[in-house]
This record gives structure tokens, C-alpha cells and sequence, in this order.
């Protein structure tokens, strides 16, 4: 059986990607790295509708937990492989660069650039032997416009969007597409920090997205209608670049 991993899939755009995928079908395994309560109701939530759900738990950006999770996981199912990868892990630490810490760098490169390469690494071996497989990378209007403040977060996310172009020219002969999605505001966790009001004002289209429609678009690239698209990055952000 084909598996989708979705990685920090406890709260928000995660939470509303897995939904999404275990609505097309795919057994959905629930990463996350402490909230087992979150993770836990996001399961519940999927299981309500008639979806299957497991939960994962480990550090994106700890190696060797990443390979103990998931080689176990692989031994529990001999017969099933992880097709579907959406690297969604990521957190925020705002700061100007000048007042900037070693650890509010450091941590978010960690969870959402090296995070990208442990996991992919490991659940890419299989696609690739199995010659089909989509990985789809969230970045960030933060990555390629860059935002202020968010230093080390356009800078993660940035990196992140030149290595899915890389990596898909890497994998195409074997069939794997590898894709990134750049939401702008959409309203979760993420951003209860900030000023919806103000910041809205900024955007076209006059709002916050909606985790859901950034899951439906993920939910696309994971599709076999999106089968002949790789290397792409593509924007949900209400019109604002």
C-alpha cells in the first residue's frame, strides 16, 4: 500500500494537508515532533471520515532519530512504502539580524532545511527503487520575496526552494516528482504573532488563506493529474508578492 508521511502534521497547514491526502486515499502517517495531543486529534479527525492514520514521532532535524523512525516503521510494513512526502515541518524564531541569536538561526535552519534533507534522504531511496514517488516541499512567500525579521526563515526557505529544483532534475529519470508550495499568510499558529488586520491590507485578495486551500493544492501535486509537473514552486498567496 501506497503511505503519504507528512511531516509537523499535528496543527495547522499539516494537519490540513493530512486530511486532505487520507480524503484521496492515502493511509496518512502523522509526524510530529511533542504534541502528541494535537497529533492525536488530527488522527481522530481523519479516522471520523472514514480515512486510516498513524502517528510518527521524531525530530526532523535530528538524523538519527529520522532513520530509527522510519526504518521502524518500514520493518512493521514490509509490503507498504512511503509515496507521498510532504516536508512541512517548520517554525519561526522573528528577529532583526543585528539582535539575532545563535539559536534562533540555528534552530529554524535546522527544523526546515536539514529537516528536508534527513527525511527526503531516507523515505527517497525506496521511490526510487520503486520508480514513483512526489515529494512536495512547504516553503514561504518569506523564501523568495525575503521578509523582514524573518532572516533565518526566508534564508531556510530559500535554500529549500533552490534544492527541490535541484533534486527534481536528480530523480525525473525514476519517475519522482518533487515540487514546492509557497503559502503567504494563511491563518494558523504560525502566525497568531502577527497583525491580520494590518497585514491584510497588504494582500489583493483581501484576506488570510485558509490552511484547507493550501492542502488542496498539495492535494493536487500528490495527484496523478499532476504527474508531468516537477521542479515547480508555486504560490498561494492571495496575490501578494
Amino acid at each position: 500500500m501506497n503511505y503519504a508521511l507528512i511531516t509537523g502534521g499535528s496543527r495547522g497547514i499539516g494537519r490540513a494537508v493530512c486530511i486532505e491526502l487520507a480524503a484521496k486515499g492515502y493511509p496518512v502517517i502523522i509526524n510530529y515532533a511533542s504534541n502528541e495531543a494535537a497529533a492525536l486529534e488530527t488522527k481522530q479527525m481523519i479516522e471520523e471520515k472514514g480515512g486510516a492514520a498513524e502517528l510518527l514521532p521524531f525530530n526532523v532535524s535530528d538524523s538519527v532519530a529520522v532513520d530509527k523512525a522510519i526504518e521502524e516503521w518500514s520493518e512493521k510494513h514490509p509490503d507498504d512504502y512511503i509515496r507521498v512526502l510532504v516536508n512541512n515541518a517548520g517554525i519561526r524564531q522573528d528577529a532583526l539580524l543585528v539582535f539575532m541569536q545563535d539559536a534562533q538561526w540555528n534552530e529554524v535552519l535546522d527544523i526546515s532545511l536539514n529537516g528536508f534533507f534527513y527525511v527526503t534522504r531516507r523515505v527517497l531511496k525506496t521511490m526510487l527503487m520503486k520508480r514513483s514517488g512526489c515529494i512536495i516541499n512547504m516553503v514561504s512567500l518569506s523564501g523568495l520575496k525575503g521578509l523582514p525579521g524573518q532572516t533565518n526563515y526566508s534564508a531556510a526557505k530559500a535554500a529549500v526552494i533552490g534544492a527541490t529544483k535541484a533534486l527534481a532534475q536528480e530523480v525525473a529519470p525514476r519517475k519522482v516528482t518533487v515540487n514546492a508550495v509557497a503559502p503567504g499568510f494563511v491563518t494558523t499558529d504560525m502566525t497568531k504573532g502577527l497583525d491580520e488586520e494590518a497585514l491584510k491590507k497588504t494582500v489583493p485578495l483581501g484576506r488570510f488563506g485558509k490552511p484547507e486551500e493550501v492542502a488542496a493544492l498539495v492535494g493536487f501535486l500528490a495527484s496523478d493529474a499532476a504527474a508531468y509537473i516537477t521542479g515547480e514552486v508555486i504560490s498561494i498567496n492571495g496575490g501578494l508578492y
